[in-house]
């Protein structure tokens, strides 16, 4: 080996190793199936509504008695003006897929290999989460009586569910876990981890807002939340993070090659 190909070999290295970006038609497909099968899933899991309120009431007992912040807490904090609680349920019906689908889109094209990681990831968890409403249907607290909480959606406007009896588009006892938390979740790791900024912690405000409006809103739990996490949590343990390939790696390599370039003259 010379000179001449020491430092070149050296530059290729984190290219030898990235991810070619996946067929656009394929991952297309992929990806609406993923969002299909959410939908669709949701709507098989219906029909247990004596079991979901026996469970709803479980679920709120078990928080009083663990001591978990108190839901309605929350709900107060976005009922002292109109504004407040409309920018809740605004943010409740119409970030959750758009944020999660413009992740997936940038990663695509910036990031394939996170990309592809990702895509892993929320398919993993949402699978996971589609069979539990048919172990362990759950009405929204929204519903529950002796609560205090209030259905703020339907108050004060937008609201994206219908009378449970009439809404054909979604199973609204399937309250648990909550993918409005998972997916943002992972929306903010997958940001962090596919980023170099300073700021990309920052990220991490999305699914911190999302907790805030899906328990003030009464929609979920916390517990909801939780199992949520724990899910991702073991999905991201089962499913790799891809290497980092990094600017720094290169520069690295070329601060490198002045030596090795020595080197290889001397030994001639």
């Amino acid at each position: 080996m010379n000179a001449r190909t020491e430092p070149a070999e050296a530059e290729a290295e984190p290219d030898a190793i990235a991810t070619a970006r996946p067929p656009l038609l394929r991952e297309f497909l992929l990806v609406a199936g993923l969002f299909l099968v959410y939908k669709l899933g949701r709507q098989l899991a219906t029909g247990h509504t004596p079991d979901a309120f026996r469970n709803a009431h479980r679920v709120w007992d078990l928080e009083r008695a663990v001591h978990l912040p108190g839901e309605r807490a929350v709900q107060s904090a976005l009922l002292h003006g109109d504004t407040l609680v409309r920018l809740a349920n605004t943010y409740y019906a119409t970030v959750h897929f758009p944020a999660t689908l413009a992740f997936l889109v940038w990663l695509y094209l910036r990031r394939p290999a996170h990309y592809v990681w990702a895509r892993r990831v929320l398919a993993v968890v949402t699978t996971a989460a589609l069979v539990l409403p048919f172990a362990f249907p759950l009405a929204p607290p929204r519903m529950l009586t002796g609560t205090g909480l209030v259905d703020t959606a339907r108050i004060y406007g937008p609201s994206v569910y219908g009378p449970p009896s009439s809404d054909h588009l979604s199973n609204q006892f399937a309250a648990m876990p909550s993918l409005h938390f998972g997916w943002a979740l992972m929306v903010a790791i997958g940001l962090i981890a596919a980023t170099r900024s300073p700021w990309r912690r920052l990220w991490l405000l999305h699914p911190l807002i999302t907790l805030l409006v899906i328990v003030g809103t009464a929609n979920h739990y916390w517990l909801d939340a939780i199992v949520a996490t724990a899910m991702l949590g073991a999905a991201l343990a089962v499913v790799h993070a891809p290497r980092r390939t990094t600017r720094t790696a290169t520069r690295g390599a070329r601060r490198l090659a002045p030596k090795e370039t020595v080197l290889a003259g001397a030994g001639r």
